[in-house]
């Protein structure tokens, strides 16, 4: 990649060329149609000019024209390694800039969980997603608070599928409290592993991505991947295991401890939860708010708070969770 000094036209634009001379690194720098280039213009009063293999940065104001030639060169060095930029990860890299004043896109593509069914290598796509996977990586229990869309449940199921297959645990158990139908698992049809099911859901909807069908459900008939309903917990030990409990939230005070004292040798845990989606009865507290409490600070136990700003699911749902939180902001 080469540059041309910054010049100013007669007519006071500023301008800055960069040259891209291999086309496949260009098309992963441009993205469909050009759609990256469109999603930067949109934020920054700059047109992007691409003739051939320049791509010229033209706007009225020179510092904006430098920041976001800056930030080509960091979306080129992605586009070099050979990952594929997506119009969200332009988004994010934004919010660093507006966050951060720069952005530092490199360290999140070259951190790769797992891989796909299809071959296809899971990364953190934001700042708050890294320390999450450093943080499951480096202590024994994390406790995952944020909004929908986070990929809270979802980077839990890789990083435990990632040590499975390093030989590292023995099993994956799957728990999570029965609270939102509003009625005892004893009521609902079929056996244990039908009643839990529909709550595991988006659990089963991580693996499927994981693991080929077949494949997940052998592990389930091994009880390599188990499925426990939290109240099924007590008494049990489990040693060796990587254990996710999710919608932590819907979780008393006395099944949080429950739960956290139910480790054995070798295994690790990871609560996950948005403290903003209780469905717990009215009076109930939950066990997710009042945790941080009475464990934070102690020595492998990690808190991460994941934002609006981490949430990697279509742009409307960033939308949805900023003005919820602003209403709610508003409200107190």
């Amino acid at each position: 990649m080469n540059e041309n000094h910054l010049k100013e036209s007669e007519m006071g634009t500023y301008s800055q060329t960069m040259v891209v001379s291999d086309q496949d690194i260009m098309e992963r720098l441009a993205g469909n149609n050009d759609e990256n280039f469109r999603v930067i213009e949109e934020r920054f009063p700059v047109r992007l000019v691409v003739r051939g293999e320049q791509i010229t940065v033209q706007g009225p104001d020179n510092d904006v024209v430098q920041t976001v030639f800056r930030y080509l060169e960091e979306l080129f060095k992605v586009a070099k390694q050979g990952h594929q930029i997506l119009v969200a990860d332009v988004r994010y890299g934004m919010d660093m800039i507006a966050v951060e004043g720069k952005a530092d896109l490199a360290p999140l593509y070259n951190d790769v969980i797992c891989t796909t069914a299809r071959g296809k290598p899971v990364r953190p796509k934001t700042g708050g997603q890294k320390l999450y996977i450093e943080a499951m990586r480096a202590h024994d229990i994390v406790f995952a608070i944020g909004p929908a869309g986070t990929g809270k449940t979802y980077l839990a199921v890789c990083h435990g599928v990632a040590m499975l297959k390093a030989g590292a645990i023995s099993r994956i158990v799957l728990v999570r409290p029965a609270v939102e139908a509003g009625e005892s698992l004893g009521y609902l049809p079929g056996d244990l592993r039908e009643k839990v099911e529909p709550y595991v859901r988006p659990l089963y909807d991580a693996f499927y991505d994981l693991f080929s069908p077949e494949r997940f459900l052998r592990y389930i008939d091994k009880n390599v991947i188990e499925i426990a309903p939290l109240a099924y917990m007590r008494g049990r030990t489990l040693n060796d295991s990587f254990i996710i409990l999710d919608e932590a939230q819907n979780t008393t005070p006395e099944q949080m401890k429950m739960f956290l004292t139910r480790l054995g040798f070798g295994s690790k845990a990871v609560v996950t939860g948005d403290i903003t989606q209780i469905d717990l009865p009215s009076g109930k507290k939950s066990g997710l708010i009042q945790v941080r409490e009475i464990l934070e600070g102690i020595k492998g136990i990690a808190f991460l708070e994941l934002t609006n700003r981490d949430v990697v699911r279509h742009e409307i749902v960033q939308r949805v969770v900023r003005a919820y939180e602003e209403y709610e902001n508003r409200k107190q």
